[in-house]
């Protein structure tokens, strides 16, 4: 059976920390039992305002993270900096503007080919293995390998928006990009709104799914549920 590895973000536990100052929730502490509670893998986005998870952070945590780290964010010179110093297992590039909420979309592998395949170069030189953050559209998928990129993470957002109507439907162009995506050797890895309702279908149909990465909707589950039986929730989706 393939299994999908389940990667917790935490930028959310920072976002609490960070309201009211010290270090209540502890981060590190987090992302230790996170691990403990059956995570296979930590996910930091830091943004250049540093409004959740801050550069410092992901210094920290790469000492303790023993399962897999992967660090989010657009490759920026000081991103790139701070990614080649802590060498994460893992950079997933997402094209997010400098003040965006949150992602809200995929990159255009075909327009920016030659930035995405300098920066793949460089993690791959570094030994990172590298995703591209990408829309479901076949089009990107291909250019996403001419790049050279380790994996795509396929944003997931617009399949968890329309789940609820017509989840057929809406995996349809998942299946096919991911399907594209592993004859043209890439791994795939997924992100964006996943949660209880929709994880263990968009699995069913994309059964070599290598990753997901899931923090707003883990978290807030959390605050009902219990961390530990959360993510062990999580996990049974992607049996």
């Amino acid at each position: 059976m393939y299994m999908t590895r389940l990667s917790v973000n935490i930028n959310k536990i920072a976002t609490i920390r960070n309201a009211r100052g010290g270090n209540n929730p502890d981060l590190v502490q987090v992302a230790k039992d996170c691990e403990r509670f059956g995570s296979q893998g930590i996910t930091v986005h830091p943004r250049p305002d540093q409004r959740h998870i801050r550069y410092d952070d992901v210094r920290e945590l790469k000492k303790i993270v023993q399962t897999e780290f992967n660090i989010e964010g657009n490759p920026l010179d000081r991103f790139m900096e701070l990614v080649l110093e802590v060498k994460p297992e893992q950079a997933t590039l997402v094209p997010d503007a400098e003040n965006a909420i949150t992602s809200s979309a995929g990159w255009d592998t075909i327009k920016h080919q030659s930035f995405l395949t300098e920066i793949v170069a460089e993690l791959k030189k570094n030994g990172i293995r590298s995703s591209i953050f990408v829309d479901p559209v076949l089009a990107q998928i291909e250019g996403a390998a001419k790049i050279g990129a380790d994996r795509i993470e396929l944003y997931t957002e617009p399949y968890a928006s329309h789940f609820h109507k017509n989840k057929e439907k809406a995996v349809e162009d998942y299946v096919k990009c991911a399907f594209l995506a592993k004859e043209l050797g890439l791994q795939i890895n997924a992100g964006h709104d996943l949660d209880l309702h929709n994880l263990a279908f968009l699995k069913k149909n994309i059964p070599h799914l290598s990753e997901v990465s899931i923090g707003h909707a883990l978290i807030c589950d959390a605050l009902y549920l219990g961390l530990e039986n959360t993510i062990q929730l999580y996990l049974r989706q992607l049996i």
